[in-house]
């Protein structure tokens, strides 16, 4: 048998098929939305999430701030100040 005819064999031996997940997705989707609840504002969490990271990076001694310049100046950590927009 050729080299082609195996390669051909060797498919028969597999099962393709599709499975469409929109449903799922529109499931999830609707799970999601129903676990945040109505109440939920992506605005305040972002800046609760703005004001965690101030009080966390926050009162750091010289060592630990020249840790986190390294980190934030090697893309480990995101520069905070970089990339705000001007009140």
């Amino acid at each position: 048998m050729s080299a082609q005819g195996e390669h051909v064999a060797a498919e028969r031996n597999h099962l393709a098929f599709a499975y469409d997940l929109t449903l799922d997705e529109a499931r999830r989707r609707s799970a999601v939305l129903e676990a945040i609840g109505d109440d939920w504002d992506p605005v305040e969490v972002l800046a609760q999430e703005d004001r965690a990271y101030a009080m966390l990076y926050s009162d750091l001694d010289d060592d630990q701030q020249r840790i986190y310049d390294d980190l934030v100046a090697a893309g480990v950590l995101p520069d905070r100040v970089a990339g705000r927009v001007a009140d």
